[in-house]
C-alpha cells in the first residue's frame, strides 16, 4: 500500500466517529511497520484518548521503527489528555506522515516541530484536502469563531418552493425527506424564519426509524410575533428565538419563563444581524447550523456571505404560476455577480435530485 492509501484508511477511521468528538476534531491514525498495519485508532469522544494513543497502544513494541499516519497534526499541549507529540516520540516511530497542520493556536505547527526535533522524519500534506473536508465544521469554529452554516432547500423543477396558495407539502419524496432527517441528526441546531413557523408550524425534530438526536431549534423573529403555542415550543428540543430590540418585553418574559432562550441582536437594513446571531450560537457551543429557510432567510445568508455549504433538492414536478423561489432577498443585478458553487456532489433519491456544493465568494 502507498502513503495515500494508509492515510485514506486513517480518514475512514476518523469519519466513522460520525462527528461525535465535538468540541474536538475527528482524527484517525494508522501505524505501519514493514508494510504491515500494526496499529489503528480514532479519537472517539472529547476527554478520551486521542487517535495516536489508540493506534500506538495497539502497535506496542512494533511501533519502533514504524511509520505513523495521522489525519491531523499531533497535539503539543496539555489539555484533558497529555500531548500526543510526546507519545509519538516516546513510541520510537521513525517517520510521521501528517495530512494537515492544526490551526488551533495551542498547536499550530508546534507538534510537528517537536517531533522533527526528536529526529523523526515528518511529511505533511498527504490527502490534506480530504482531511480538511472531514473536519470542515471544526475548522470553521476554530478559524472563524462561528458555526458552520449548511443551507438546505427543496424546489420543483420550475424553481418553486410552494404553490401560489402557499401549499408546500410535499415537494420532495419520502427518500429525500429521510435524508433531510439524517442531516438534522448531524446538526447541533436547525434555523428557520418566523414565516416558516407561521406557514407550516414545523416541529423541526429528527425523525428516523432508528431514532436520532434533535437539534436545538432556532427561530429568527425580529418583532417576536410567533404564536406561543407553536410546535417549536413543544418541549421536544431546546428552542432559541432571535429577536430585535423592538420585541415585546412582556412576551420575551413569558417565553423565557417557559425555558425558551431569547437572544436579542441588532437590526441592520431591516434584517436581524446574522453575524451577531452566529456569534451567540457559537457561544452556546453550536458548531453545525442547518438552515432550512424559508426563502427570505436564505437570501439574507446569501447577501451576508454567511453560509459554507448548500444542498438543494430538486423534484421533477411543475407548479407554474408565481410561487416563491428557494432564495429571495434583493438579489444580484448581474449574472456575473452570481455566487457559484464548487466541489459539487450529486445524489439521487428516487426521482429527486440533490445537489450539494460550496460557495465561491468573489472579491
Amino acid at each position: 500500500m502507498t502513503d495515500r492509501e494508509y492515510m485514506q484508511l486513517a480518514i475512514q477511521l476518523a469519519s466513522a466517529t460520525g462527528g461525535r468528538t465535538w468540541p474536538n476534531p475527528m482524527v484517525g491514525a494508522v501505524v505501519v511497520n514493514q508494510n504491515r498495519i500494526v496499529g489503528m485508532g480514532a479519537h472517539l469522544k472529547a476527554g478520551e484518548p486521542h487517535a495516536e494513543v489508540h493506534a500506538l497502544r495497539m502497535a506496542g513494541e512494533l511501533a519502533k521503527g514504524s511509520t505513523i499516519y495521522v489525519t491531523l497534526e499531533p497535539c503539543s499541549h496539555h489539555g484533558k489528555t497529555p500531548p500526543c507529540a510526546d507519545l509519538v516520540i516516546e513510541s520510537g516511530v521513525s517517520r510521521a506522515v501528517v495530512a494537515m497542520l492544526d490551526p488551533n493556536p495551542l498547536v499550530a505547527g508546534r507538534g510537528v516541530e517537536r517531533i522533527r526535533q526528536a529526529g523523526i522524519q515528518v511529511e505533511i500534506g498527504i490527502l490534506e484536502a480530504e482531511s480538511r473536508m472531514l473536519n470542515e465544521v471544526w475548522l470553521c469554529s476554530i478559524t472563524r469563531r462561528r458555526p458552520f452554516v449548511w443551507l438546505k432547500a427543496a424546489m420543483t423543477l420550475d424553481g418553486k418552493i410552494a404553490s401560489h396558495s402557499g401549499d408546500s407539502r410535499w415537494i420532495t419524496n419520502e427518500e429525500s425527506r429521510l435524508f433531510v432527517h439524517r442531516m438534522r441528526n448531524q446538526a447541533d441546531a436547525i434555523l428557520v424564519g418566523r414565516n416558516t413557523v407561521c406557514a407550516d408550524d414545523p416541529q423541526l425534530t429528527t425523525r428516523l426509524p432508528e431514532g436520532g438526536r434533535n437539534p436545538i431549534r432556532v427561530v429568527l423573529d425580529r418583532r417576536l410575533q410567533i404564536r406561543e403555542n407553536a410546535n417549536v415550543f413543544n418541549g421536544e428540543a431546546p428552542t432559541i428565538v432571535v429577536c430585535g430590540p423592538e420585541a415585546d418585553p412582556a412576551k420575551k418574559e413569558r417565553l423565557h419563563s417557559k425555558q425558551i432562550d431569547i437572544v436579542q441582536v441588532d437590526v441592520q437594513n431591516g434584517q436581524l444581524d446574522l453575524m451577531q446571531t452566529l456569534d451567540a450560537l457559537h457561544k452556546r457551543q453550536i458548531s453545525l447550523l442547518l438552515v432550512e429557510g424559508g426563502s427570505q432567510v436564505h437570501g439574507s445568508f446569501l447577501e451576508s456571505r454567511l453560509f459554507d455549504k448548500m444542498t438543494m433538492f430538486i423534484a421533477p414536478k411543475l407548479i407554474g404560476g408565481s410561487g416563491p423561489s428557494p432564495v429571495a432577498g434583493t438579489g444580484f443585478s448581474k449574472m456575473a455577480e452570481a455566487v457559484e458553487l464548487n466541489r459539487i456532489d450529486i445524489q439521487m433519491f428516487g426521482s429527486d435530485l440533490a445537489i450539494t456544493g460550496y460557495p465561491v465568494w468573489k472579491g
